[in-house]
């Protein structure tokens, strides 16, 4: 037996705020989710993003805190091309969301930014800067 990958578990202090911000991203939470203790939303390639309230992980970790200073978790998300890099930051931004890095040209070859998820957790964006160049 084999375990594969399945999941991207997350906890989240307001359910509602992470939903709103994942659903920004493109990922399809259900009607209801904001409210819910547990959220899950499907991902292409059969993974799951799951999310639960600091509440839910505590009712089978009692002694779990969540960490004093922000995320440790990030999530890449590629985009189309450098200019949805610019794009997708400002809209997130411009709604209230905190960038970590503003958009750049990384010397890997990526336009490459970060922001902030209400948690504190860290969502790269990425695009090839050449994608002549891409495998």
């Amino acid at each position: 037996m084999t375990p594969r990958f399945d999941a991207i578990g997350m906890a989240v202090s307001d359910m509602a705020a992470s939903v709103a911000f994942y659903r920004r991203l493109g990922f399809a939470f259900p009607e209801g989710s904001e409210a819910a203790p547990h959220a899950e939303a499907h991902l292409p390639g059969g993974l799951r993003l799951m999310l639960d309230t600091d509440e839910t992980v505590r009712s089978f970790t009692p002694d779990w805190q969540p960490p004093a200073t922000g995320g440790r978790t990030s999530l890449a998300m590629r985009c189309e091309d450098p200019a949805e890099v610019d794009a997708v930051h400002a809209e997130l931004v411009g709604a209230g969301y905190r960038s970590e890095l503003k958009p750049w040209d990384a010397v890997w070859g990526q336009r490459y930014a970060v922001v902030l998820d209400p948690d504190g957790n860290g969502v790269d964006l990425f695009a090839p800067l050449d994608t002549r160049n891409e495998g």
